[in-house]
């Protein structure tokens, strides 16, 4: 008889952004209900706080922990995620994050979980997780062909270093070599930078407020862990993730693309969702264009009067779901914006239900900011792409999604960024109503097969825990 599996313990910590948080939390939800496993989930007192309700069925085997976040000079008082503050903030919320070293280190030796599943951001964590005995995971948010875009670390100088033709992202410094495909994609790819996302790229490259660049984070935790998980797979990926396992020289695993479930009780809040459904109710099938930038996107004025401006003309009806800004800064909506488009489009300002809206028979394009995770929920009710990437991979994204023909970009200015409202109004209504955009329209719905199909993406999930338990059992032997 086979012996029967040993209940894991496994620890979670995420980066203090929503955006990772969510993933994590998805995967440690899974893990638990589909194997049976013990999570530990670490994040701050403040996100703790704002966590979905976990389900009854796994809630007993999930703990979440808080740890305090220690202050820090210009870091504003209960600032604990990216979402708090600007973004020439975020350098401050990081050294506020190397700060939770000592009482991570002091959770992970009172309660030695076997693994710790982790994000790029604690370079630091790995040699502690490794003198404690624990097993290390990098869990990515991103996808693999932006992972393989930025490429594997650096190896260790070597005798025949010299001679190899090993890739050295290192050596990519100037603004040049970020708008080609890096030398070490060995097959065609339109997925790179433009000049206007470089400059903002570059300033992540280098030494920030933290002591440490985005990069050098990623580049150690890459040489210190033992498995690297995508929110990814193969159905989607798969020539990224072959040449990304073979440039990591470790194991590369997809872990599905997290489809999360509606969250039961959540999703009315104050009856939220009553009032957004009322709405969407009256409008035609597949007309509406549902519009949401992140919680983290702010952009300039000028950026948002030209996308306001340019939904107007387009004369679909629309919802925008609009948060205030948690930075402080305050953008104003064009002057009569909201009586000139009343009847056909909703300005909705704070909290709104994405997964509802976009699973609401209305709604027939997205209009996003190409984060990954609001890309799989588009794509699991089949929702066209109207693309304007603004941060990190959100261009990368997108370009994977043009090869893809299941989205459109807006087109705006090589160097400045700057785009008009007359190229948002044509791109949406290529997108939502031409017939030369039906090509968009039909990818988009053919994409549902994979990412709406949850058997297929947590089969995913299962066969990354058989990983997780055969590694740790052979750890521990040895």
């Amino acid at each position: 008889m086979a012996e029967p599996k040993k209940q894991l313990h496994i620890a979670i910590f995420p980066w203090l952004a929503f955006g990772h948080i969510i993933p994590f939390l998805e995967l440690g939800k899974l893990i638990a209900r589909r194997k049976g496993h013990r999570i530990s989930f670490i994040s701050t007192a403040r996100n703790i706080d704002r966590l979905p309700n976990i389900p009854p069925n796994v809630a007993p085997l999930i703990t979440l922990v808080k740890l305090p976040l220690p202050h820090v000079d210009n870091l504003p008082e209960n600032a604990e995620a990216t979402m708090d503050v600007p973004h020439n903030v975020i350098p401050f919320l990081k050294i506020a994050h190397d700060g939770l070293q000592e009482p991570l280190s002091r959770f992970l030796e009172s309660s030695s979980p076997d693994w710790i599943i982790h994000d790029f951001a604690p370079y630091w964590l790995l040699p502690i997780a490794a003198r404690l005995g624990i097993s290390r995971a990098f869990f990515s948010v991103f996808n693999a062909s932006s992972l393989c875009f930025f490429g594997p670390p650096k190896l260790p100088f070597s005798a025949s270093s010299e001679t190899t033709d090993e890739p050295d992202p290192s050596t990519r410094t100037e603004l040049e070599h970020f708008i080609v495909p890096p030398k070490w994609i060995p097959f065609p790819s339109k997925i790179v930078y433009r000049p206007y996302e470089v400059r903002k790229l570059l300033k992540n490259t280098d030494v920030n407020a933290s002591g440490v660049s985005d990069l050098f984070r990623l580049m150690t935790v890459y040489s210190g862990t033992e498995v690297v998980a995508i929110k990814t797979c193969i159905e989607v990926e798969a020539e990224w993730l072959n040449l990304f396992g073979e440039l990591l020289h470790i194991p590369v695993v997809p872990v599905g693309l997290l489809p999360p479930l509606p969250q039961e009780g959540n999703d009315n809040k104050d009856g939220t969702w009553d009032a957004i459904a009322e709405w969407l109710d009256k409008q035609e099938k597949g007309s509406v264009v549902y519009v949401a930038l992140g919680s983290e996107i702010r952009p300039s004025q000028e950026d948002f009067n030209e996308l306001a401006l340019g939904l107007e003309q387009s004369r679909l009806p629309f919802f925008w779901a609009l948060r205030k800004s948690a930075g402080g800064e305050s953008i104003e909506l064009p002057e009569g914006f909201e009586d000139r488009t009343k009847g056909r489009g909703i300005v909705w300002m704070g909290w709104a239900p994405q997964l509802k809206i976009l699973g609401h028979e209305s709604v027939g394009g997205f209009l996003t900011h190409c984060g990954w995770s609001s890309v799989t929920e588009a794509f699991q009710y089949g929702r066209v792409l109207i693309m304007l990437p603004f941060n990190g991979d959100q261009g990368l994204v997108a370009r994977f999604l043009e090869e893809k023909q299941a989205g459109v970009e807006i087109p705006r200015k090589e160097e400045d960024g700057s785009f008009t409202r007359d190229s948002v109004t044509q791109t949406l209504r290529l997108a939502m109503k031409d017939a030369k955009g039906q090509i968009y329209r039909d990818k988009a719905k053919e994409m549902t097969t994979i990412f709406g199909n949850k058997e297929l993406q947590h089969r995913y999930v299962d066969k990354f825990v058989e990983l997780l338990e055969n590694n740790r059992q052979i750890i521990t032997k040895g």
